[in-house]
C-alpha cells in the first residue's frame, strides 16, 4: 500500500524545512516517510531551482546590520523580488546568517557561508533551500565587517535596503549614531583625503583634467558661434542644425560654415590649452572632490555651516571616526 503522508508529518516537516505544503507531501509522499530522505529531496529542488535561474538577476533582498562583543558585521541576502525580500522568512534567514556570522566573527564571504546557523544547517545548504522554497534565485552577498568598540550600526528607516557602521575612537554613541546616517546619505568613499584609493584619484583626477579641457574648448567656441552670428542652440549639435534648415532659421550653406567654425575653432583651442591655467582648475575640481566625498570633511546633513570633523570636535576634541562600513541594494 502507497505511503500517505499525515498532518502531524507534515507539520513536522514544515517546521524542520520551512518548505511549501505542497512541496512537503510530495517530498514525504516520494520519500515513503523517511524524513531524512525528505528532506534531501526538498534541498536537491532548491539547488534545481539555484541552478536553472542562476543567469537571473538578484536586484532585491535584505540587508542587515548587528554589532555585539567587539564585533559589527553587514550581511545581503538577495533575491529576485521584493515580495520574497519582505517576507518575515526571508528576513529572519538573513538575521540567522548574520548573528552566526557576529558570534564567529567571521572575516569574509566564504567563511560566512561555511558556517552553521541556529537549526544546525550550513548558511549556503539554507541560502539553497530556501531558493527551492521561493523559486527565485538567492546569493549572499556584501559582507562587511568592523572590528573592535565603539561601533553605531544604521538600517536606514528599518527597511533592510542600506545599512552603516561607524567606528569612533572613543565612546560617543549619539554622536556616531549621527554620523552613521551621514555615511547612508552621502555614501562617501573615504575617511579623509589621504584614505581615498590611488586609484580612485587617478580615475578623479582624469575626468577633472578631461572635463575641464572640453569646457575651455567649448568656450573658445562658442565665443567663436557669438562672433560670426550664430544662434547657439542652432549651433549645439546636428539634431538643431536640422530643425534650423528645416524652420528656415538657416540654409544648407550657413549649416556648413557653423561645422567648419566648430572644428577649427575646437582644433585650434585643443593645439593650445595654457597647461598653467588647466592644472589649476583641475586642482581645484579635485579639491571639491575630496571635500563632497571625504567623511570627515563633508557637510554635515544635521547642519550644513559645519563638517562633520567640525561636528566631533564640537563635542569632544579628540573625538573622530576610524572607520565605517557600508551597503546598499539600491542603484547609485
Amino acid at each position: 500500500m502507497a505511503y500517505k503522508p499525515n498532518m502531524e508529518d507534515i507539520k513536522k516537516l514544515r517546521t524542520m524545512t520551512g518548505a511549501g505544503l505542497a512541496d512537503v507531501k510530495k517530498a514525504l509522499t516520494e520519500a515513503e516517510g523517511n524524513f531524512e530522505r525528505a528532506m534531501e529531496i526538498i534541498r536537491e529542488k532548491g539547488q534545481a531551482i539555484a541552478a536553472k535561474r542562476s543567469d537571473r538577476e538578484t536586484s532585491n533582498g535584505c540587508v542587515l546590520v548587528k554589532a555585539e562583543n567587539g564585533f559589527a558585521a553587514i550581511v545581503a541576502l538577495k533575491c529576485e523580488t521584493d515580495f520574497v525580500a519582505n517576507g518575515a522568512d526571508y528576513i529572519k534567514l538573513t538575521q540567522d546568517i548574520l548573528d552566526a556570522a557576529v558570534a564567529a566573527k567571521a572575516k569574509s564571504l566564504d567563511e560566512v557561508k561555511e558556517l552553521t546557523i541556529a537549526d544546525g544547517t550550513k548558511v549556503q545548504d539554507a541560502v539553497v533551500a530556501r531558493s527551492g522554497i521561493t523559486g527565485e534565485k538567492m546569493e549572499l552577498d556584501g559582507y562587511n565587517f568592523i572590528e573592535g568598540e565603539n561601533v553605531s550600526v544604521y538600517d536606514h528607516m528599518n527597511k533592510h535596503m542600506l545599512c552603516t557602521m561607524v567606528q569612533t575612537n572613543k565612546a560617543a554613541e549619539e554622536q556616531a549614531h549621527a554620523v552613521a546616517m551621514q555615511v547612508a546619505a552621502m555614501n562617501p568613499v573615504a575617511l579623509n583625503k589621504e584614505s581615498v584609493p590611488e586609484t580612485v584619484v587617478e580615475t578623479e583626477m582624469k575626468v577633472a583634467t578631461e572635463k575641464t579641457k572640453e569646457d575651455q574648448i567649448n568656450k573658445a567656441v562658442e565665443v567663436a558661434l557669438k562672433k560670426a552670428g550664430f544662434n547657439l542652440y542652432i549651433a549645439e549639435n546636428e539634431e538643431h542644425i536640422a530643425e534650423g534648415i528645416a524652420k528656415g532659421n538657416i540654409t544648407e550653406a550657413q549649416a556648413d560654415e557653423i561645422r567648419t567654425l566648430k572644428k577649427e575653432v575646437a582644433a585650434e583651442k585643443a593645439a593650445n590649452l595654457p597647461e598653467a591655467m588647466i592644472q589649476n582648475i583641475v586642482k581645484g575640481r579635485m579639491a571639491k572632490f575630496f571635500k563632497e566625498s571625504c567623511l570627515l570633511s563633508q557637510e554635515f546633513i544635521q547642519d550644513s555651516k559645519m563638517s562633520v570633523e567640525d561636528y566631533l570636535k564640537a563635542t569632544d576634541k579628540e573625538l573622530t571616526v576610524v572607520n565605517f562600513k557600508r551597503f546598499t541594494l539600491r542603484a547609485e
